[in-house]
C-alpha cells in the first residue's frame, strides 16, 4: 500500500541573479569515482543548515539567464541513523547483467498509452518522465557535469512519443512495420537543479542529488506519472522496480525493464536492472494499492542515475543506481511543479 507521509515544507527565501553559464561541458552518461555504497556509510548525517544549502537550487532559463534560490526547510525531523545501507544480495558485474532482460516496446497501443507514454527523450541523449502537464523529471548529470552546464542544454528540448495517423502520407518508410516511435519535440522554458549536485557544495559529485526538473514551454495533454515517496525495499512487492527509457544500443526504441533492488541507502537504490546509456534519467516506478481503496496506482519513486563506477577500497567497481524520492526531495520537486508548498503537504 502507498503510505501517506507528512511532508516537510521547502519554502523560498531569496533569489539571486547569477552569471549566464558557459554551456561548455561535455555530456557524460557514465560517471566515475562517485561516492558508492561503502563511502555512503561513512558520510555524516546532514544538519538542517547543510540540507538548506543542498536543497537550494539553480534555475536556468531558455534565454541563458540563471538564478540561485535559497530555501528554508520547515517541519523536518532529522533521522539520527545516518546513511545506513541494507544489503540483499552479492554484487554482480557489467551494465547488462547476465541474460539481457530488457523488453523493446513495439506495439503502438502500448507505446502511446499509460504508463509507457510518460517516458520522454531529452535532447542531450538521456531519458525523462512526465510528472505534470508542463514538467519532466530527469537526472541532473544529463544537463550539468558538476562544474558547468553541458553544451546541448543551452537549447534543450524534450521529445514526447507520438504515432502518426493513418491518413498521414508523410509517414516514414517502414515506420509501421518496425514500430519505431517518432517524437514531437518541445522547447524547455526553464531547468531546476539542486545545489547539492554542484561540486562547490560537496567537494565531489553527490549522486544523492542527481535529479533535475524541466519546465516545458507548452503544456501537453497526455497522462503523466505522479510522484510518490520511495518506500524501503521491505515494503515493495518482490522488491521489484520498473522503468522505461531510450537505451542507446536500441536506437529509436522504447525499452522497458523490471528487476529487484540489491542494496539501499537513505538516498539511493543500488540495483542490477539491465540498462545502457540513454536510459539515464528514466523515472523508476512502483505499482501499489491506494490507502483504503482496492485501486492500484503507479507512482515514481526514484530517478535512474545510470551505470556508475565508484572507488571501493581503492578499486573501481560498478553498479546501476537510482536516486530515491525521499520526503525532502518530494517536497522540493512538488514545490518546483506548483510554485508553492500548499499542494505538497501529503506524499
Amino acid at each position: 500500500t502507498w503510505h501517506l507521509k507528512k511532508i516537510p515544507q521547502i519554502v523560498s527565501e531569496r533569489t539571486f541573479s547569477l552569471d549566464s553559464p558557459k554551456f561548455e561541458a561535455k555530456t557524460k552518461l557514465e560517471l566515475n569515482s562517485v561516492c558508492g555504497i561503502e563511502c555512503q556509510r561513512k558520510l555524516p548525517v546532514p544538519s538542517l543548515s547543510d540540507l538548506k544549502d543542498l536543497l537550494s537550487y539553480e534555475t536556468v532559463f531558455e534565454n541563458g539567464t540563471r538564478t540561485l534560490t535559497e530555501v528554508n526547510v520547515l517541519g523536518l525531523v532529522l533521522d539520527p541513523a545516518g546513511n545506513t545501507t541494507t544489503r540483499r544480495s552479492s554484487r554482480q558485474k557489467r551494465q547488462i547483467y547476465g541474460t539481457d532482460s530488457r523488453f523493446s516496446i513495439y506495439d503502438k497501443r502500448f507505446m502511446t498509452n499509460f504508463p509507457f507514454n510518460t517516458a520522454v527523450k531529452i535532447s542531450t541523449g538521456c531519458s525523462g518522465i512526465l510528472i505534470s502537464p508542463k514538467h519532466v523529471l530527469t537526472a541532473a548529470h544529463c544537463l550539468h557535469n558538476g562544474k558547468d552546464y553541458v553544451k546541448g542544454s543551452k537549447r534543450l528540448r524534450v521529445g514526447l512519443m507520438k504515432t502518426k495517423s493513418r491518413g498521414d502520407g508523410r509517414k516514414r518508410k517502414g515506420a509501421k512495420r518496425n514500430g519505431m516511435p517518432s517524437f514531437q519535440w518541445t522547447r524547455v522554458k526553464s531547468t531546476h537543479i539542486p545545489k547539492g549536485w554542484f561540486k562547490g557544495v560537496s567537494g565531489d559529485i553527490a549522486l544523492d542529488y542527481d535529479y533535475a526538473v524541466l519546465e516545458l514551454k507548452r503544456p501537453h495533454k497526455r497522462k503523466y506519472m505522479e510522484l510518490g515517496i520511495s518506500p524501503t525495499i521491505k515494503m515493495m512487492p518482490g522488491s521489484m522496480i520498473h522503468f522505461s527509457g531510450f537505451d542507446n544500443d536500441r536506437s529509436g526504441q522504447l525499452v522497458y525493464r523490471f528487476c529487484s533492488i540489491s542494496d539501499e541507502s537513505n538516498d539511493l537504490f543500488y540495483q542490477y536492472c539491465d540498462a545502457e546509456p540513454g536510459s539515464t534519467g528514466s523515472g523508476v516506478y512502483l505499482r501499489l494499492k491506494e490507502p483504503n481503496k482496492k485501486k492500484w496506482k503507479r507512482k515514481i519513486i526514484a530517478v535512474y542515475s545510470g551505470h556508475q563506477w565508484v572507488d571501493v577500497n581503492g578499486e573501481q567497481q560498478d553498479y546501476n543506481v537510482a536516486v530515491r524520492i525521499t520526503p525532502l526531495k518530494y517536497a522540493q520537486i512538488c514545490f518546483w511543479i506548483h510554485g508553492n508548498d500548499e499542494n505538497c503537504t501529503q506524499g
